[in-house]
């Protein structure tokens, strides 16, 4: 029976997605999304606007994230966020958001961030991060975490390459992406090695103790980090104390990996050196093990498997095999996406479509206040939203059309995200190109493979291929 006590941002796990009794147990998680990083890797769109409010299929960026949230029964969530971005937010969603803004001049990474909310954690955390699109199903994460009562469970996708012409990037050298190298043991569920191959000399060394414990391990590459992670509680106190980790995904997800095969930092007692001992007290109180209470019984050594029974000599690490616990969950179907490059962004817009299908959100297309003089000209898989007009004998095929957009006669438009409150005139051909708000092009413009930036003009009867159209500079290469 539930108890009538209920945590702020929390979710119990029973009710969750309780209907097909995936999910059970009092087990709650309090809900956290990161909405305050800048887009550094697609600072040709979010120079104008902000990451959490590109739009993806007209809606913001930051709904896909929590629409997950709410689909799985969450009701509270805490947004970490900038002031500029929550005062521009307009969401759907019945969930009661705890906005927690951070200061611009602040640069905050993802654990920064964790850290500074510290004193509304009071149990178990869901992290999130804003520009996630995926349809997994959350219990399957969420089970691996409860099951095996994990340190971390975490979410990763077979990386997904754009298959769109991005715009401005054509003939270009694409930057090499450095591989992440993954080690699951043989049910392809229990992480034990995470190294990234900038962090690697010209070998690949995998620990004794990890294979004494594990002497199978698959090494896989290609994945994805979907950057959604289920953490202790005790891994945010860690967080607390231990200031020189800043980032998630780059330096604590790869320390609790390799803090499952490693001896927690021992007291010797009955040094000479009383220097040497509080060093090693202070490196021992930064230690993860020391922040794992004592009195859960589950990480409690059975006594058939005591240093008394099986092992001999120093049997701190034996004592302490199994508290740090990490797992993942590798989808093999459906969606999942990372919208952080500009490559993805548009390969995510051209998904949505299915996306919302799969989530089941029977919502029309094209919105019940456009105005389409000819909607046979308007591809099925196309989206077009509110008070949009649109004129006589224009095609839209395979695009996504924002608010309050008007595009005149005869204008043809293929493989296009066109945002918010743009005017296309007379006679325009647009082919997979990206269109921001406030944008104007003029009467026969041909476009093709081009960004076009908020708020800029292109002159009547403009021919541009392959180009970025941002700021003051009217050409800008990428």
């Amino acid at each position: 029976m539930r108890s009538p006590r209920r945590r702020r941002h929390c979710c119990p796990v029973s009710e969750a997605l309780g209907a097909g009794g995936r999910w059970s147990g009092a087990m709650e998680f309090q809900a956290v999304v990161m909405a305050a990083g800048g887009g550094s890797r697609m600072t040709d769109l979010t120079s104008s606007i902000p990451k959490p409010l590109l739009p993806v299929g007209n809606r913001p960026l930051l709904w896909y994230p929590l629409n997950l949230l709410e689909r799985a029964g969450f009701e509270e969530v805490i947004v970490i966020t900038r002031k500029e971005i929550q005062k521009m937010l307009n969401l759907d969603t019945k969930m009661k958001l705890d906005f927690v803004c951070i200061s611009d001049n602040m640069d905050m990474g993802t654990a920064d961030s964790l850290r500074h909310i510290h004193q509304k954690i009071k149990t178990d955390v869901l992290v999130l991060s804003c520009d996630l699109i995926t349809d997994v199903d959350l219990y399957k994460v969420v089970d691996l975490f409860r099951t095996h009562d994990a340190t971390l469970s975490m979410l990763m996708k077979k990386t997904h390459e754009p298959t769109e012409v991005v715009p401005g990037q054509k003939g270009k050298k694409k930057p090499v992406e450095q591989r992440d190298f993954i080690g699951v043991d043989d049910t392809g569920k229990r992480l034990l090695f995470m190294a990234n191959e900038a962090d690697l000399d010209e070998e690949l060394v995998i620990k004794r103790s990890i294979l004494q414990k594990h002497p199978r391990m698959h090494i896989r590459t290609g994945l994805m980090d979907a950057h959604l992670y289920c953490l202790k509680k005790y891994v945010v106190d860690f967080l607390v104390e231990n200031r020189t980790i800043t980032s998630l995904r780059s330096e604590l997800i790869p320390h609790l990996v390799r803090k499952q095969f490693s001896s927690p930092t021992s007291l010797q007692q009955g040094l000479d050196n009383k220097e040497e001992d509080q060093k090693k007290k202070e490196q021992a109180s930064l230690d993860i093990y020391s922040f794992i209470k004592e009195d859960n019984s589950l990480l409690k050594p059975a006594p058939d498997n005591s240093c008394w029974n099986d092992h001999r000599g120093d049997m701190n690490e034996t004592l302490h095999e199994g508290k740090v616990r990490c797992y993942v969950h590798i989808m093999k179907e459906g969606l999942c996406y990372r919208v952080n490059t500009l490559g993805l962004y548009i390969e995510a817009n051209r998904q949505v479509p299915k996306l919302l299908l799969n989530l089941g959100l029977e919502e029309p297309l094209v919105h019940g206040s456009a105005q389409i003089t000819d909607r046979g000209m308007v591809g099925s898989d196309s989206i077009i939203g509110s008070s949009t007009q649109v004129g006589e004998k224009t095609s839209i095929k395979h695009s996504i059309i924002g608010s309050m957009c008007t595009i005149k006669d005869k204008v043809k438009i293929t493989n296009c995200i066109i945002m918010n409150s743009v005017t296309i005139e007379e006679g325009c051909c647009l082919q997979g190109s990206v269109i921001c708000h406030n944008a104007v092009i003029e009467k026969g413009a041909d476009i093709k493979d081009c960004l076009i930036g908020s708020d800029q003009k292109l002159e009547t009867k403009a021919k541009h291929v392959n180009e970025v159209i941002v700021g003051t500079e009217q050409l800008m290469e990428i």
